[in-house]
């Protein structure tokens, strides 16, 4: 980080050549500095706690305090906010062990409605800059802005720092920004300043930042590949790196090979915005462990009615099933089926889900199920291959999505066609 490095200020959008630690024009310090920032065009956005953030800016007396979304005591947490890290909660951790950390946390039930309708205002925000936006979740996307420099008269970096005032001012919410040669290295590099963080990574810097990092944070690595890496002496992205291609594509396969290229910081894949979301889910967790059958199917029946009606909505079918169990233990168990023909209906995903959930009725007691819909294909090309039986389901079930969507959720009774 030498003399002359490309600047840009974050509050006055000043560019030029800068090594000090303040705008030449406005004196904040809120200044990013990287020999390749203007050249650099693939971003990852990703919104700022972004549940917790959106509860805070509707209740302005809830900014300073520690706030978890999530369910009740026997729940996960969706989401805390950073105040609330900074006492050790964290998405995805039981609420119990959350409020023990941070037993002033102020518990807020997700609503997901208003979540989806916040999630489309920050994309409109991203559409409105390129076309190429593909969208991971309802709170990151990554984008790619290679050629619209003038366009928007300013190179990328410049735009992606308009982009974060313009959220921020319009939405009401904070987002960080990654910008880097590839996705991989962008959506690390988001990560590197949050909250209301830019993070650049340059191509040339790439291999060396990686080298200490776990393998743990490449994609496609979890627990299970870490610890057969780990076996192998592989700990470090470094390690991975200084590995043989040919030998890790042996032991890997095609992942070898891939992870071989990720070490070295290179990610071919462009963004897509046409790319397929991988898979549609719902889950709940009990009050009380349940391990009896019928207790399971009353809670599975409504995620079959949840999933089912989100796919037709989004007119997109599937042709496997997955039920989730949690453990009183918190072991996860999975349990994956294909289905005859892709499907949306909740019919087919209860049957299903009920028989992989006969089989694993053995006295344990479980905190938590859930049931997803994945290898997601066009409605029109799956309605090819339903049977009469899916056919009058999914007709039947559209039906009562009208009644619904015109008279509210509590107007129909569940459908007697889910019983097989």
């Amino acid at each position: 980080m030498g003399a002359g490095l490309s600047s840009l200020c974050r509050d006055c959008f000043w560019r030029g050549q800068d090594a000090r630690g303040r705008c030449t024009s406005c004196g904040s310090p809120r200044l990013i500095r990287h020999p390749e920032l203007w050249t650099l065009t693939i971003a990852h956005l990703d919104c700022d706690a972004f549940y917790a953030s959106v509860e805070k800016r509707d209740r302005p007396e809830l900014r300073d305090k520690p706030v978890i979304v999530g369910g009740g005591k026997r729940g996960v947490v969706t989401t805390a906010c950073y105040i609330a890290r900074l006492s050790g909660a964290r998405s995805a951790m039981p609420m119990f062990k959350a409020l023990k950390l941070c037993p002033d946390a102020v518990v807020i039930k997700p609503d997901f409605a208003k979540y989806r309708v916040e999630s489309r205002r920050v994309l409109d925000h991203v559409r409105a800059l390129t076309p190429l936006v593909q969208p991971l979740s309802l709170d990151e996307a990554w984008l790619d802005l290679t050629g619209t420099e003038r366009l928007h008269g300013a190179p990328p970096a410049v735009t992606l720092a308009r982009l974060q005032s313009d959220i921020e001012g319009d939405v009401g919410i904070t987002v960080s920004v990654g910008l880097a040669p590839n996705k991989f290295l962008a959506k690390i590099a988001s990560e590197l300043d949050k909250p209301r963080g830019f993070g650049v990574i340059g191509a040339a810097e790439a291999e060396a930042f990686l080298a200490p990092r776990p393998v743990s944070i490449l994609p496609g690595v979890g627990p299970v590949m870490a610890e057969t890496l780990r076996k192998r002496g592989l700990t470090t992205i470094g390690d991975l790196a200084r590995a043989d291609p040919k030998e890790l594509a042996r032991s890997h396969g095609g992942a070898g090979l891939r992870l071989a290229q990720l070490a070295r910081g290179r990610d071919e894949r462009a963004v897509d915005p046409s790319q397929a979301r991988k898979s549609i889910s719902a889950e709940t967790t009990f009050e009380d462990d349940l391990k009896d059958l019928e207790p399971l199917e009353t809670r599975l029946l409504p995620l079959c009615e949840r999933v089912a009606r989100q796919a037709r909505r989004e007119g997109i079918s599937g042709r496997t099933v997955t039920l989730k169990l949690r453990t009183a233990d918190f072991r996860i168990i999975t349990r994956r089926r294909a289905a005859q023909a892709p499907t949306q209906t909740a019919r087919t995903l209860f049957a299903i889900g009920r028989d992989l959930l006969q089989r694993e009725i053995h006295g344990s007691a479980y905190r938590l199920i859930g049931i997803g819909l994945a290898d997601l294909t066009s409605e029109t090309a799956a309605s090819e291959l339903f049977e009469a039986d899916e056919t009058r389901a999914l007709a039947e079930e559209t039906a009562v999505d009208h009644l619904r969507d015109r008279f509210g959720t509590g107007a129909v009774v569940r459908a007697r066609s889910l019983k097989t």
